[in-house]
């Protein structure tokens, strides 16, 4: 699948979907897809717990005291991990859509054990929404992933709401080359060719499976928000895009 970065955008963008449906289909088909399901989502897999062990296992985890997680349901047990290790754990307010968007739970402020504060829900009751200008610089991204490749190359759930994190983050000086990102994933989901990419894709640093680590050597991401890959209704419906937009804060892309 080389050459894919050459290709119109909208060629791009179905070949991924194509995999992301063999992909979701293949979870099925091995008996793998947990409650609630795997098309159009992050899916949910046996074995998260396990992978959620293995990544707590990692040198690059165990060094970081912020991280910065999707809300999605395989991410879950590391999230809890995240808090019950006493790291500050940032989470997105879904959709960007606030003015603060992002939340943060730290484990003292919680009156409730961690599992129950870090679930989708349980994050939206118990965590403290926070601006940018508020946040401290990320150490680890853990990002959901529907497929990736032994390069690191991964593809979410098509929404792009993952690279617009990374763009924003990235934009205010909370993430830099430093940062490593992780995913997690059931072996399903890791494909011995190469997946598509575009420019706005960045790659993962660590993929952690129940069964093993796998450490791609060929980082990739972008330096910030990439402007004209935005439409102006997408940048209009998030506010901390648009006040950078407006701003003129817009550098080179």
């Amino acid at each position: 699948m080389a050459g894919h970065t050459e290709m119109e955008p909208d060629q791009v963008a179905a070949d991924k979907q194509d995999i992301r449906e063999d992909v979701w289909a293949r979870l099925r088909a091995a008996g793998a897809a947990r409650f609630p399901g795997t098309r159009g989502r992050i899916p949910n897999f046996p074995g998260a717990e396990r992978a959620a062990e293995h990544l707590a296992d990692q040198p690059e985890w165990v060094e970081s005291a912020v991280v910065k997680s999707n809300p999605d349901s395989p991410q879950w047990p590391a999230r809890t991990r995240a808090v019950a290790a006493d790291k500050r754990l940032y989470m997105a307010v879904p959709r960007l859509a606030d003015q603060a968007p992002f939340l943060l739970l730290e484990r003292h402020r919680l009156d409730v054990a961690p599992r129950g504060a870090t679930s989708i829900t349980g994050s939206a009751r118990h965590a403290r929404p926070i601006a940018l200008s508020e946040m401290s610089r990320v150490e680890l991204i853990l990002c959901g992933s529907v497929a990736v490749d032994h390069a690191g190359r991964r593809l979410g759930k098509g929404g792009g709401f993952s690279d617009m994190e990374f763009g924003l983050l990235t934009e205010a000086g909370l993430v830099d080359d430093q940062t490593t990102i992780a995913t997690t994933v059931h072996p399903v989901q890791v494909l011995d060719t190469e997946l598509p990419e575009t420019e706005h894709d960045f790659r993962v640093d660590l993929i952690v499976t129940p069964d093993k680590v796998i450490r791609p050597c060929s980082p990739r991401r972008p330096a910030g928000i990439l402007w004209h890959h935005l439409e102006a209704d997408r940048i209009a419906a998030i506010p901390a895009l648009q006040q950078l937009h407006s701003a003129g804060d817009v550098g080179s892309y």
